[in-house]
């Protein structure tokens, strides 16, 4: 439950204060942190269905010290990417967005995302409870979707 609230609160605070996200320049280098790599399908979304033909992968980098997380993420088989998020909840459930990505709109985008370090610290904690995925105007609820842990 102290679990819940806190992230309760971590995502409370980032909706009302913002959270800037900063693409990332092909020549910039991906900054250090613990990562993590999550294979993205339309079956894993919840409810689903998500798109049964798409396929995805989402590498993070997560940096409690820069307060940051960084992506790169690729998608096929799915019509041009809307939207994209870190969710928080288990697998088989939907759940608040807590971090916003820049959608793949033409199969891949990275950039980085100024979060707080108490929010990536659990994110690499406890990864089982949060999950990356992909939307587009087909699926709006979310076209591909990989747990992280």
């Amino acid at each position: 439950m102290r679990h819940h609230r806190l992230v309760t609160a971590l995502v409370s605070s980032a909706a009302l204060a913002g959270v800037s996200v900063v693409p990332a320049s092909a020549h910039e280098p991906v900054p250090s942190g613990a990562p993590i790599t999550v294979e993205m399908t339309g079956a894993q979304e919840a409810p689903g269905p998500g798109d049964p033909d798409g396929h995805g992968t989402a590498m993070l980098r997560l940096n409690p010290g820069l307060e940051q997380v960084c992506w790169t993420l690729e998608v096929t088989g799915i019509a041009p990417a809307t939207a994209a998020h870190i969710h928080l909840a288990p697998a088989g459930s939907p759940g608040p967005v807590v971090v916003t990505l820049s959608a793949p709109t033409s199969g891949m985008s990275s950039g980085c995302a100024d979060v707080h370090r108490d929010l990536v610290r659990d994110i690499i904690d406890n990864p089982s409870a949060y999950y990356v995925n992909v939307h587009n105007a087909d699926h709006p609820a979310g076209a591909v979707r990989g747990q992280l842990g």
